[in-house]
């Protein structure tokens, strides 16, 4: 069953153009010139109830302004939409009751309150008895794990704390679907890690939707069955995260200090990247060699320092464009 229907969906802003000169300046505010931004062009997509789908791009290719429209923050100029059976644009309030958001560079939180007084504000503005939120929240600070810091000022808490805090202040009101943009941006790796594993546990005990936004591939990797690409505006791509996986998540980056020159030319599955001396960036293509083998033909002991990470989204999103044309 679907509980999020895009049909047709397109967005523009019309920008001011500053001309150059005094002439230029004072005709701009006169007269001012502007160009036409179409941020969304036209797309369609649904989504299933208890689905973890991933809504990706690059910045500037309209997540935001469809995850805006879709929360009622942005009126569209063309299509539909329906979430949970809702116009945004003419449900606002209503809708408010259904869904949460968490944006992860945006705080939503009082900082000089502390999560609880947080939780128990939140509780307040959407009507919920007040026996309902403290159950809720005995429910959720078990769960999150926040029984060490619940009585702490949120401006005293580090990033990782504060967004376990974000999500559960989210999920008070018990919404359906819950938007998450960029939730695990600027953590650690194991703060990371904890964080996608209570997304997970979020989803499957309470059901809840989860519509995700991440420049983050291990985010996308370990937590959604289905991705949504856009750029310019446009949706290039709606698969499974298992054909993604096979087609475009294939290859890994290695960035080694040596201790000594190794010649890789003539490696079957290696791309050299970066050879400056001591210093070597290869790509390795896990279809063809693994990344096992690939450190072996390094030599453990020449190496003094190395990182293995993900192709950047960008270039997962250029390969799917050379792809299709």
């Amino acid at each position: 069953m679907a509980i999020i229907e895009v049909k047709n969906l397109s967005k523009n802003f019309q920008v001011k153009i500053k001309e150059k000169g005094l002439k230029g300046s004072l005709k701009s505010i006169i007269k001012p010139k502007v160009k036409v931004i179409k941020a969304v062009k036209n797309i369609s997509f649904e989504v299933e109830k208890g689905e973890i789908i991933a809504f990706i791009g690059p910045n500037g290719a309209g997540k935001s302004t469809t995850i805006k429209m879709m929360t009622s923050i942005l009126y569209p100029d063309k299509g539909s939409i329906k979430v949970l059976g809702y116009d945004p644009s003419k449900d606002r309030k209503k809708l408010s009751y259904e869904i949460g958001t968490v944006f992860g560079q945006k705080e939503q939180l009082w900082t000089h309150l502390t999560p609880y007084d947080n939780f128990k504000f939140f509780g307040a503005i959407y009507d919920i008895p007040e026996e309902a939120v403290e159950r809720k929240i005995k429910e959720l600070r078990e769960l999150f794990e926040l029984d060490e810091f619940i009585n702490t000022p949120v401006r005293n808490l580090s990033l990782g704390q504060r967004i376990r805090c974000e999500i559960v202040a989210s999920l008070i009101h018990e919404p359906k679907i819950l938007f998450l943009d960029e939730p695990t941006i600027g953590l650690d790796p194991v703060v990371k890690e904890n964080i996608r594993t209570l997304i997970k546990r979020m989803n499957k005990e309470y059901k809840t939707t989860i519509f995700l936004t991440s420049h983050d591939v291990s985010d996308i990797e370990k937590l959604c069955k289905r991705v949504i690409i856009i750029n310019n505006g446009s949706v290039v791509l709606d698969d499974t995260m298992e054909n993604l996986k096979y087609h475009y998540l294939n290859k890994k980056i290695v960035d080694a200090k040596m201790k000594e020159r190794v010649n890789l030319d003539d490696e079957d599955g290696i791309t050299i990247l970066k050879d400056k001396g001591y210093n070597l960036k290869i790509e390795v293509d896990t279809t063809k060699r693994s990344v096992a083998d690939a450190l072996k033909l390094l030599n453990p002991d020449n190496i003094i320092d190395i990182n293995i990470s993900n192709v950047p989204l960008e270039d997962i999103i250029s390969s799917i464009y050379k792809n299709r044309d």
